[in-house]
């Protein structure tokens, strides 16, 4: 039986990989059966979920994934442009030689991933292992900015991100440019520029910004 740790890690992959449709009932008595577990235990690990966005519990109704909004996607990147940008400028100051060695090989990790997902046609068995270096790659980006709060926020921004989009995207949200957009961040917060390293990214996410990117 797994551990409610597991369970939480295993749910939260789903809620923001297009493990459930946006809106659609989380039934603890039906997620039991996946996870060889009481329905108190799954109702705790969704409590958790909910205090961190990615389940919307309402009495009466239960648990549910949130909605697709697009107004939601926009304020979310916002933040993300924030944080990341703030938590990417604080770390460049701060993080030293051992902090630029874990950013180039997180990027390593990420850009040999992102070039077989381009190559391939049906890249789908790919997506879990994007999903973890993509977000490791931001990530290590803000990690020596010095302050918990930040990187904490970043996170449930970062999921919630990731919600509103793989749900609605069923290439998970990899375009040919996140490669380029990738390595230009690299080499910007890897030169020093603190400014220029916002820029790269504002320019990353920026096409989110009208919350056009939920349609279809």
């Amino acid at each position: 039986m797994p551990d409610d740790n597991d369970i939480y890690q295993s749910l939260r992959m789903r809620l923001i990989s297009n493990g459930f449709a946006h809106g659609a009932k989380l039934r603890a008595e039906v997620l039991r059966e996946d996870y060889d577990c009481s329905a108190s235990t799954v109702r705790e690990v969704l409590f958790r979920l909910s205090t961190v966005g990615l389940v919307k519990f309402q009495e009466q109704r239960g648990f549910r994934v949130p909605d697709k909004s697009p107004e939601k996607l926009i304020e979310l990147t916002h933040m993300r442009v924030l944080l990341e940008g703030e938590g990417a400028a604080l770390s460049i100051r701060n993080g030293g030689v051992a902090w630029e060695a874990r950013l180039a090989a997180a990027h390593h990790k990420l850009s040999h991933i992102e070039k077989r997902i381009h190559a391939q046609e049906d890249p789908s068995d790919l997506i879990e292992i994007w999903f973890s270096s993509e977000n490791e790659f931001h990530q290590t980006l803000i990690s020596a900015c010095g302050t918990d709060t930040l990187k904490e926020m970043h996170a449930r921004i970062y999921d919630q991100f990731r919600q509103q989009l793989m749900v609605a995207d069923t290439k998970f949200d990899f375009i040919s440019e996140n490669i380029q957009h990738h390595a230009s961040i690299l080499d910007a917060a890897l030169s020093g520029d603190e400014g220029l390293t916002r820029q790269r990214i504002h320019e990353h996410l920026e096409r989110h910004m009208t919350g056009t990117t939920l349609d279809g």
